[in-house]
């Protein structure tokens, strides 16, 4: 390929990023194509991980609006999906690195939002050299902000993640979470959750603010619209408290009064978390819940996490008595597991636990081999499928906390 100068790179992404602003989400595929042609590439299509990171679905390559086709056309789009584990495409999102075809003729770039995995780019053309690889890489990155900036209010994208309709409390508690991966240099936390389409009381939270990373994972009883709602009402308490300046222990009783007032006699278990990125400082409350799962070196460090029982939200008990806040120091490269019962009580057709000791062998063994932290739990849900037959019947969160602060 003809080098393409850096002046004219950047005016195209110009190009792209002013036209952007009003582009329709049916528009923004052709706008990219567009642009990659610019820069002597031969075309670009753009693939989206579906929610439960199985498959890339291309968006529609069209150039301008016209009515959406339903569920005929989410159909068509998942007919001519890309398998996760089983395509080159899929190799990039797995990895995050970009992977060439054989010819050299086609790029498959990741499509990364800060650290959570989007999609993939497709970029076609004469032989890639690094330098067109560089050109795809920040093409991609421009065409992620666009897709995360749209992706909140516009229906095609949100459609193009999902293989079928969702139940009404799993809509409204998707609503409520945040990215399943956010990071930094001195720290990382990725979560999952299944049932993805019909999720009933499981919710989970995390955030970055001012060298802190909270973490919360809810788990309200029973699988229905009130428990959904019980954990979304947990969560708002739980930002709207932390955003006020309390601590973990007025999220605690935040949460215990907006359940006895709104949602009486609805309980729910959780754990409250907060990170110090800067010193490894771990501090938490536990309502019910099971304990946190410390991960040093390859290792389970037995019962490290482990505090008397506490009663779990709803019951009116932590408002007088609000839970002990309980502390410990992580080492660098450590990571905190958190997760519902949802996933070590799964049982097998044959009646068999999915059990602790799978749910930490399976995340310890995928990163041990260089996995990344949001791909070894997309791995511990694939295997937590399989093992009950594809079929949860409770909520299966997880969320894992890696420490990695720098020199």
């Amino acid at each position: 390929m003809s080098p393409v100068p850096a002046d004219r790179t950047g005016a195209v992404l110009a190009w792209v990023l002013e036209r952007s602003h009003e582009a329709s989400a049916r528009q923004i595929p052709a706008l990219i194509d567009r642009a990659a042609r610019r820069l002597a590439l031969t075309g670009a299509h753009l693939y989206l991980a579906d929610l439960q990171q199985a498959r890339l679905v291309a968006l529609p390559q069209l150039s301008a609006d016209r009515p959406a086709a339903g569920q005929a056309e989410r159909a068509d789009a998942l007919a001519g999906a890309l398998d996760i584990d089983a395509s080159l495409a899929g190799l990039a999102y797995r990895t995050q690195r970009v992977q060439l075809s054989r010819d050299g003729t086609t790029a498959w770039v990741p499509m990364v939002d800060g650290i959570e995995r989007i999609g993939v780019l497709r970029a076609t053309g004469p032989q890639f050299d690094e330098r067109d690889l560089d050109v795809c890489r920040t093409l991609a990155s421009l065409a992620t902000l666009i897709v995360v900036s749209k992706s909140t209010h516009n229906d095609l994208l949100v459609l193009r993640s999902r293989s079928r309709p969702m139940t009404l409390q799993a809509e409204l508690l998707w609503a409520f979470l945040p990215p399943r991966t956010i990071g930094t240099s001195q720290a990382t936390s990725t979560a999952v959750l299944e049932p993805a389409y019909d999720i009933g009381g499981d919710a989970f939270d995390h955030s970055f603010s001012d060298g802190l990373l909270h973490l919360a994972l809810l788990d309200a009883m029973g699988h229905d619209l009130a428990a959904g709602g019980a954990s979304a009402a947990g969560l708002a308490a739980c930002r709207s408290t932390r955003r006020a300046g309390g601590g973990l222990t007025d999220i605690a009783v935040a949460i215990e009064r907006t359940l006895h007032q709104w949602i009486p006699d609805r309980l729910m278990t959780g754990i409250l978390a907060r990170l110090d990125t800067h010193r490894g400082e771990f501090a938490w409350i536990n309502c019910g819940h099971p304990p946190p799962l410390l991960i040093r070196d390859g290792h389970v460090l037995p019962a490290a996490l482990e505090r008397p029982a506490q009663l779990p939200l709803g019951l009116g008990f932590h408002t007088e008595a609000p839970p002990p806040l309980h502390h410990a120091r992580l080492q660098p490269r450590d990571r905190v597991l958190l997760y519902s019962d949802g996933v070590t009580e799964a049982r097998s057709a044959t009646g068999g636990l999915f059990g602790e000791d799978r749910l930490t062998d399976t995340v310890i063994r995928s990163m041990a081999s260089g996995t990344t932290a949001p791909e070894a739990l997309r791995r511990l849900v694939l295997d937590l499928l399989t093992h009950q037959d594809q079929r949860l019947y409770d909520d299966a969160t997880i969320l894992l906390c890696e420490w990695h602060p720098t020199a």
